[in-house]
């Protein structure tokens, strides 16, 4: 099932039972240089779980972002806590379509005073 949801705006593929830790794990992840959440801010684009990988899709807001780095390590970790130990966890970045203001989440546009 590939679906985004107000929980989760991105596509999931994957066991259901994974869908909600998966979702809360990339929640926790912070873009430090606006305090919001990566899922916030629209830096997920997809999620798909197979028997052997956890493979998380995120764009950046620019290809210059200077968080990138860590940002991706914290997604690893956050990830790899909830991970069955079965699963690797594997981060793609990706820039096409690039990132635009309206993968925001409307708690991310009220905080821009969007």
């Amino acid at each position: 099932m590939s679906v985004g949801t107000a929980e989760a705006p991105f596509s999931y593929d994957g066991p259901d039972r994974l869908r909600g830790p998966v979702a809360a794990a990339l929640q926790r992840v912070v873009d430090p240089e606006l305090a919001l959440s990566i899922v916030d801010m629209g830096l997920v684009r997809a999620v798909t779980v197979t028997a052997e990988r956890l493979h998380v899709v995120l764009t950046m807001t620019s290809a210059a972002c200077p968080v990138t780095d860590l940002i991706l390590e914290d997604a690893a970790a956050e990830l790899e806590r909830i991970a069955p130990p079965e699963l690797g966890v594997d981060l793609e970045l990706a820039w096409e379509p690039p990132w635009t203001a309206e993968r925001m989440s409307a708690r991310a546009k009220a905080f821009m005073g969007w």
